[in-house]
């Protein structure tokens, strides 16, 4: 009986720890780490956490942003539609330090200078967050991820809009995010037929950890920096950065030139299936996706879901309707050409315009012939 009076009064002195926090020591600090790039999908444009660190009281911790539950009933379908849930979470620093290196994934980190009552109000904040209803977010790609939630915990604290995107903000989303796939050419080339009309506004809001860093070496407030100077915890090997041969430009080229001199309709035909059904999926996913960056996706003029019926009207010899699809899809296309001849992913689209293009007119030819 004693034994479980004392397990009850531990349990109870637990809960009420959950609900009081320590009060930070005048020596904490709390900082803003910023992670590069990785190889994963996921990591491509690199992390924002927040770091609290008091010697006195044994803690440091980093809070995460932009956490998700791989066993979320429906994961994937919540996560096309927009409505997936992402949380915050904490963790020990030597862990997301120790992770960062084995990734070989940059840290850098930027110190806050904040006065004590503004480091406690952050911490006071960022637990509440995490024992209640707050940790939970819808996650938008631009308009709501782990670094315009650090910017929002920032703003709460110094009560001024401080922290703005510093770069040029003339160039599209698309040209800003393009780059950090350079190694990585088919995820460059999915993202860019996912997005839509969105991803072609000036990149005016700041949404990078890489945009974040940069601010934070710039901002002021009554004349002082907001930030202390960058340190680098942990600087990427690029003698050890792996390249994939096969995810590349290459390759891709190899793989539309075999379709071409393959020369059979049966490859023809299947290749523009697969062509009309993405096309059925991009003009139906913006309806109720509440993704906003994949609405309105001028794409489907290319990934055109007529070209079903165009594949249906050759194999039943319809010359007529043929004929009609025929001459609609190559206004669509002669269309998507002119409409982006100023976009970043022009180079990417245009080998499979191309070669459509080349397919189209081989059928035609052949079926004119029967």
């Amino acid at each position: 009986m004693k034994i479980k009076l004392q397990f009850l009064l531990l349990l109870f002195c637990s809960f009420l720890s959950f609900g009081q926090n320590y009060p930070l020591s005048s020596g904490a600090k709390i900082s803003i780490l910023t992670c590069g790039s990785g190889e994963e999908l996921h990591s491509i444009f690199g992390h924002t956490a927040i770091r609290i660190q008091d010697n006195k009281q044994s803690l440091d911790a980093v809070y995460n942003f932009g956490m998700f539950d791989f066993d979320t009933p429906n994961f994937y379908l919540k996560f096309v539609k927009g409505d997936l849930e992402y949380h915050v979470a904490k963790g020990s620093f030597e862990v997301f330090l120790y992770s960062y290196r084995m990734e070989n994934r940059s840290v850098y980190e930027q110190e806050l200078n904040l006065s004590p009552s503004q480091k406690q109000e952050l911490y006071d904040s960022l637990e509440k967050m995490l024992y209640s209803e707050e940790r939970f977010y819808i996650y938008k790609f631009i308009d709501k991820n782990c670094t315009t939630m650090v910017v929002d915990q920032i703003h709460n604290q110094i009560k001024e809009p401080i922290l703005t995107k510093i770069d040029n903000t003339t160039e599209s989303y698309r040209h800003v995010l393009n780059p950090f796939m350079d190694n990585l050419f088919y995820q460059k080339l999915g993202i860019n037929i996912m997005f839509g009309y969105r991803t072609d506004q000036p990149a005016e809001q700041l949404f990078l950890p890489i945009e974040l860093l940069k601010s934070l070496e710039l901002a002021k407030i009554n004349d002082e920096k907001i930030a202390l100077k960058t340190e680098v915890l942990f600087e990427k090997n690029d003698s050890i950065q792996t390249k994939s041969w096969w995810n590349s430009i290459y390759t891709f080229i190899l793989f539309l030139v075999l379709i071409l001199i393959s020369n059979q309709n049966k490859v023809y035909l299947s290749f523009l299936t697969i062509l009309g059904l993405l096309g059925i999926f991009l003009s139906t996913v913006g309806f109720f996706s509440l993704h906003r960056e994949i609405s309105q996706n001028y794409n489907v003029l290319l990934f055109n879901p007529f070209l079903i019926g165009l594949v249906i009207s050759f194999v039943k010899k319809n010359v007529v309707w043929f004929n009609r699809f025929f001459y609609f899809i190559l206004f669509c296309f002669a269309a998507y050409l002119l409409f982006i001849l100023n976009k970043a992913h022009l180079f990417l689209m245009l080998p499979i315009l191309i070669l459509v293009v080349l397919i189209f007119f081989r059928l035609r030819i052949r079926i004119l012939k029967k």
